[in-house]
């Protein structure tokens, strides 16, 4: 079993403050664990934080329950992962295969940055609640 370095976890509302927050427990996880090469720590930033404002911007209430969101972070000595959750959601729409769309387009991009910025991206959907799995193993 491989140790946990450091962790970090965030809850709340699916709103813009989220993004902000979940950025702080990034650059804190970061200040404390300066071992964490600059390139594994810049690409995990990126898709962690863009996958946080995908669940702001995109996500859909199942139900008169508030969206909300929660973000878990965990360093170990090869790996960083990141699980983040929408509760109370409705499933994503569209597909989860990450895609470039057409050149002129505003959107769609996501997951295929997200995709491109880490080793592996799963994702999962029980009762009301999405989630997404993030890992980056690192280029020691």
């Amino acid at each position: 079993m491989t140790d946990i370095l450091a962790s970090r976890s965030y809850r709340g509302l699916a709103t813009e403050s989220a993004v902000d927050a979940v950025h702080n427990e990034l650059d804190s996880l970061w200040g404390e664990l300066p071992l964490v090469q600059d390139m594994d720590q810049m690409t995990f930033t990126t898709a962690v934080i863009e996958s946080t404002s995908n669940i702001v911007k995109h996500a859909e209430p199942a139900g008169e329950d508030p969206l909300e969101i929660s973000v878990d972070l965990e360093v170990r000595p090869s790996q960083l992962r990141a699980r983040l959750s929408a509760y109370h959601a409705k499933p994503p729409y569209g597909s989860m295969e990450p895609r470039t769309p057409d050149q002129d387009a505003e959107s769609g991009r996501g997951l295929a940055l997200i995709q491109a910025l880490v080793t592996t991206v799963t994702f999962e959907r029980q009762d009301a609640t999405n989630t997404w799995v993030l890992s980056r193993t690192s280029q020691d």
